[in-house]
């Protein structure tokens, strides 16, 4: 791709500005004092907060007429969503670029830290952030999620250092050629667009290969970690991970301690919303590979042992091809939970597959563990958690990439926060 002259950039209309990082991208833009605006087709947080910065952004879930920009940036689930939209921005002839194509651009001046792997990039990627913010190294910051250190999913720093997310999908993460790469783990994922783990370790081999400095083994920094406020063993081979980068550049080991102790999390990453008056404890996450169910649940174990409080999770999948390439994982990832409640598959940026469904997980998983219930809409879960016997011991985490947590929203709602 021919490199952007972004001085030239004046104006940048996004599509599908809602996205967790594609939001973080036009903050980004905007802090440059370029002009942005964009689509979406549903209110939410990361919208809210584009709007409190001044961002004119249209609702829209069809046909819309695009405005004149120098620069069109898509998220990739908008090229199922709103394909007629972003034919209209190709139509002008100006540049359309996806997110991570046009986060690449924005890269290039800065020393980027690359946080990439199939689990554990957005803890990780916070945790570096907050490490250099506390080490003065005034870092830019994009990430996929809202970090509570600094209550966005966007920082703008005066320093040398971008850190960002680095996604495997689609091989977005090859428009980086990072200062220092980080590879948390590399399991099979993305099976739509990757033909099995062979051909997703090679597009991390490709990432290796442009990058100055990697970092791929970092365990033995395990025992240097202070107690965290966030549980679970996969929280911690994150801050390690952390410790691993921060050391390389050259910070004190007290200050990368001090900072990992403070560290409080990030929203959606197994984030305590609060308590009921029933005195439910709601948790929200965004875990949707077996392997991240699996370790978010032995997190809420550490909190509450069995015996002690019962753990219901409302989860809902997402991605009819990862369900059906991951079946067999999904069936028992639940195995710490005492209630398994499944919602419809979230289809995000793909056509419904007749041959895979939340009930037929919700039979597999009874079929293994004995219960397990798959509900046709939100209306019927919530109708079904709302009547559900609701006390002291009990725990409720929504889960997934997709909406769940709107379930909690609706009738569990917390009436004081942790």
């Amino acid at each position: 791709m021919q490199d952007l002259d972004l001085l030239k950039i004046k104006k940048i209309f996004f599509i599908g500005i809602g996205g967790i990082g594609i939001s973080a991208l036009a903050k980004m833009a905007l802090s440059r004092g370029m002009e942005v605006s964009g689509v979406n087709d549903e209110e939410g947080k990361t919208i809210d907060s584009l709007k409190e910065l001044g961002v004119d952004v249209k609702m829209s879930k069809g046909i819309f007429d695009v405005p004149e920009a120098d620069l069109y940036v898509y998220s990739d689930a908008w090229l199922y969503r709103g394909p007629e939209i972003l034919q209209k921005a190709k139509d002008t002839d100006k540049p359309v670029l996806s997110y991570f194509e046009a986060l690449g651009q924005f890269a290039k001046k800065y020393k980027v830290i690359a946080i990439a792997g199939t689990h554990g990039k957005t803890t990780t990627t916070a945790m570096v952030a907050g490490i250099l913010v506390d080490a003065g190294l005034d870092p830019t910051v994009v990430v996929g999620s809202f970090v509570k250190k600094f209550d966005s999913n966007f920082r703008k720093g005066n320093g040398e250092y971008l850190v960002v997310e680095a996604d495997e999908y689609n091989r977005h993460f090859l428009n980086f050629h990072p200062f220092v790469v980080v590879v948390t783990n590399i399991e099979a994922e993305h099976l739509d667009c990757y033909k099995d783990l062979a051909d997703v370790q090679s597009a991390f081999d490709k990432l290796l290969s442009q990058s100055e400095n990697k970092i791929t083994n970092y365990t033995k920094y395990l025992e240097k970690i202070p107690k965290l406020s966030v549980p679970g063993v996969h929280n911690r081979m994150d801050a390690s991970a952390a410790f691993a980068v921060a050391e390389f550049l050259g910070i004190k080991e007290e200050i990368i301690k001090n900072s990992l102790a403070d560290f409080k999390g990030t929203w959606r990453r197994l984030e305590k919303k609060g308590v009921t008056k029933e005195g439910v404890t709601v948790y929200d996450d965004y875990a949707h590979h077996p392997t991240e169910v699996r370790a978010s649940l032995e997190a809420l174990r550490e909190l509450y042992p069995k015996g002690t409080k019962n753990i219901t999770v409302l989860f809902q999948p997402h991605l009819y091809s990862r369900t059906k390439a991951l079946f067999d994982e999904f069936v028992t990832c639940f195995d710490q939970a005492d209630n398994v409640f499944l919602l419809p598959i979230y289809f995000a940026r793909e056509n419904p597959d007749p041959e895979v469904s939340s009930e037929k997980l919700a039979d597999a998983i009874r079929l293994h563990r004995g219960e397990a219930v798959a509900f046709d809409d939100f209306t019927k879960a919530e109708e079904w958690i709302r009547n559900m016997k609701r006390g002291l011991n009990d725990v409720f985490v929504t889960m997934g990439a997709g909406e769940a947590y709107k379930v909690a929203e609706k009738v569990l709602p917390v009436v004081h926060n942790p």
